[in-house]
């Protein structure tokens, strides 16, 4: 986006949420998760800081983090853009930076404040989640994307806990994705529980969805 806040609010065609909620689409949904994921392991990590470093700078502009903000970011995991130093900067900056720890299958995520240097733990796939296991609320949840489409729509690691969590959260956080952009995709074939992100931040610029 550029900075004079105008905003692309283009969302997705209702149909594009019907009809492949079966063997078939989830099928294809496998294929392209292991298909993006593979592209994103591929490159060069270099490559990806310097796409890291660019997001995280976008998003100084679009969440502006401060006192009396909860932040909920994400550890890196299987090629995902390392945003450590820029949540260490949030919580310089007075907010409240949180991660997303999975308490239990088919359930939403639990978030849990972090600070540089806190107390962690194991969680789910071995991925670091803070020890202290006090709940806290983001106002603003940074998710990762495997991968995106025009409609704001997220295609993730197929367990549903992003949708789960967002679709529980009252009032609903603002929903920013974050990615390279070879995770740009059509159409990710979005079901009705699928809920699109508010924000995808891939490099300098961000497009926005939605009035907030």
């Amino acid at each position: 986006m550029s900075d004079d806040g105008k905003r692309d609010e283009r969302a997705a065609s209702p149909d594009l949420r019907v009809g492949f909620d079966d063997d078939a689409g989830a099928a294809w949904r496998r294929e392209a998760r292991a298909r993006l994921i593979e592209a994103r392991l591929a490159v060069p990590a270099e490559e990806r800081a310097r796409v890291a470093d660019e997001v995280a700078e976008t998003l100084q502009r679009v969440v502006r983090p401060g006192p009396g903000m909860t932040i909920g970011v994400y550890w890196p995991f299987r090629g995902e853009l390392d945003l450590r130093g820029w949540m260490a900067a949030a919580h310089g900056a007075g907010a409240r930076v949180a991660l997303p720890v999975v308490v239990e299958k088919a359930a939403p995520l639990e978030f849990r404040a972090w600070s540089p240097g806190c107390a962690m733990t194991r969680g789910v796939w071995n991925i670091p989640v803070p020890a202290d296991v006090t709940p806290v609320a983001p106002d603003v949840v940074v998710a990762p994307l495997v991968g995106f489409d025009a409609g704001g729509f997220r295609l993730g690691y197929g367990g549903g806990f992003y949708d789960r969590t967002l679709a529980a959260m009252i009032p609903r956080p603002l929903v920013v994705g974050v990615g390279m952009e070879i995770a740009a995709m059509p159409t990710i074939r979005p079901q009705p529980y699928d809920i699109p992100m508010d924000v995808i931040v891939t490099g300098p610029e961000a497009i926005f969805r939605r009035e907030e």
